[in-house]
């Protein structure tokens, strides 16, 4: 995956992602992992590979200045004005699976990890979400169960 950006182009696609997906506590180590898997995917797909570096050349050039150095509004509606060319597209694509499944990103959301091998949810954490108020629960009269 080395090689196929520049230096630049990687840190306009890690910001890039950073600003797709906004998240104050996820560490800049998420996203680098989130730009490898695009890399990854590029790597294997010309027609993607080709949109990429196109789209990130012209991203960093939309304003002036590289993307990076926009200001969060800036960049947040450089982003917009994107969302819906195939460039964009085949970033999403990637990145909203690889960025919610990195385990650094769990430890943030407070997602345990998959519960299958250990017997499911309902006996393993189920009920432990301590953010949310407790239900009430009812029964309607003349109802029966």
């Amino acid at each position: 995956m080395n090689g196929l950006l520049s230096d630049q182009q990687r840190r306009t696609l890690v910001d890039l992602l950073r600003t797709a997906f906004p998240h104050d506590g996820f560490p800049v180590g998420a996203y680098q992992r989130t730009a490898d898997a695009v890399l990854a995917k590029a790597a294997d797909a010309p027609r993607l590979l080709a949109q990429l570096v196109q789209g990130l050349s012209d991203v960093d050039q939309l304003r002036g200045v590289a993307f990076s150095q926009l200001d969060a509004e800036t960049a947040t509606a450089v982003v917009r004005g994107i969302a819906d060319t195939p460039f964009f597209a085949g970033i999403v694509e990637v990145a909203v699976v690889a960025l919610y499944d990195d385990r650094e990103v769990w430890d943030v959301l407070g997602y345990e990890g998959p519960s299958f091998d250990k017997g499911g949810y309902l006996n393993r954490g189920f009920n432990d979400l301590d953010w949310l108020p407790e239900p009430r629960i009812e029964e309607a009269e003349g109802v029966s169960a």
